[in-house]
């Protein structure tokens, strides 16, 4: 198995996409209080930045004045301390990179689709990835076991019919409990480098949508989705022609959008993508109304120059540059050393970013040779 270091800062989801807050200082609206607020959080004295914990504790303390019910307060309460503990859960394991696997909990372990799922799991490890499931069994258990214990996480739901932990991950400091899907979803999505779906129900079509859903509108960042049949087999194959017909015939959806995920039977294949996703590649963050991309090694002149003119539609002004880091991007001195390019793009369509993640990936000597 690899065994090889993701470098990253706290990793924020949405590639620096969250819309900045007003500026202006969150207030009880009582400076006696919000002095008291400031004290208690310096007393405290923890590692987090105090201003950030400042606002949530006004929060709270404004929607005590608002007309809320038990079960509304209940919620925001739950949704807190859910989210704490599964980035607790995560964080001593920033640095090395996580995919989530997605599937049926109902397919039985010697079905094709379950054993596939084992197979690419038990690679994906070999790669150096962790392996991230929803705890059950099925394609779950199935993916659970190919990445062993050691190598994996399971984030379990709590139902009314209480699903349990699959045998490989039940017991285990890496298994977190959720008692609702939005708080589990979030976990999915902001923990993850890469996405595999394998055949499913409901619920892995709701994962897969809402994977896509969020790639395509910028609310996270972009990252590799495989959608993977086992050999043989049509599930993904038959979702893509779905899309083709009903979707794209319809202008619901955009040509480019296909490049926002692959559809395979081939396990080394699905593995590839995955990999190559971050051959030369490495992250991406939006500052103010510039896009960084980070890189693991320089471009030459020519592969610059070729990117220029291959994805010119993608610039809003001015052109590709290659450089350095920004000063705005020195909260995240682990990676300051990486080469960038940095652009002012249209923020309109996320499969032709995909597609420069791709060309910057694939360019030896140029993407457009």
């Amino acid at each position: 198995m690899k065994n090889i270091p993701h470098e990253k800062a706290g990793k924020d989801f949405t590639a620096g996409g969250i819309l900045a807050l007003s500026g202006r200082r969150t207030t009880t609206g009582d400076t006696g209080f919000d002095a008291r607020v400031d004290q208690l959080v310096k007393d405290w004295a923890g590692k987090a930045n105090p201003d950030l914990i400042e606002e949530l504790i006004i929060s709270a303390l404004r929607l005590a004045r608002h007309d809320v019910s038990v079960a509304e307060l209940k919620l925001q309460n739950r949704v807190c301390k859910e989210l704490r503990n599964a980035w607790r859960v995560f964080r001593p394991y920033d640095n090395r990179r996580k995919i989530a696997v997605y599937g049926s909990a109902r397919t039985a372990p010697d079905m094709p689709e379950a054993k596939a799922a084992e197979t690419f799991a038990r690679r994906m490890v070999e790669e150096g990835f962790m392996v991230i499931t929803g705890a059950g069994d099925g394609i779950m258990g199935a993916a659970q076991h190919g990445a062993g214990r050691d190598n994996g996480f399971g984030l379990n739901i709590r139902l009314p019919f209480e699903q349990g932990a699959n045998d490989t991950i039940d017991g285990d400091h890496k298994l977190v409990q959720f008692n609702y899907f939005f708080t589990r979803k979030l976990t999915f999505v902001k923990e993850s480098e890469a996405v595999a779906l394998f055949p499913g129900g409901f619920g892995t079509m709701d994962e897969g949508f809402e994977v896509l859903t969020l790639i395509q509108t910028g609310k996270t960042a972009i990252l590799p989705v495989v959608m993977v049949d086992a050999p043989g087999g049509d599930y993904w194959k038959t979702f893509e022609q779905f899309l083709r017909n009903h979707l794209l015939k319809r202008g619901l959806i955009s040509a480019e959008d296909f490049s926002l995920f692959k559809v395979t039977d081939d396990i080394e294949e699905a593995v590839h993508e995955v990999k190559h996703f971050y051959r030369v590649f490495h992250s991406y963050r939006w500052v103010k109304d510039r896009v960084v991309f980070r890189l693991q090694r320089k471009l030459s002149d020519t592969q610059l120059s070729c990117l220029n003119e291959c994805f010119g539609d993608l610039v809003k002004a001015g052109a590709i540059v290659q450089n350095g880091a920004l000063p705005e991007e020195m909260d995240e001195d682990t990676i300051a050393h990486l080469p960038r390019l940095v652009f002012t793009p249209h923020k309109r369509n996320y499969g032709r970013f995909r597609e420069f993640i791709n060309a910057i990936n694939d360019c030896d000597p140029a993407p457009c040779a």
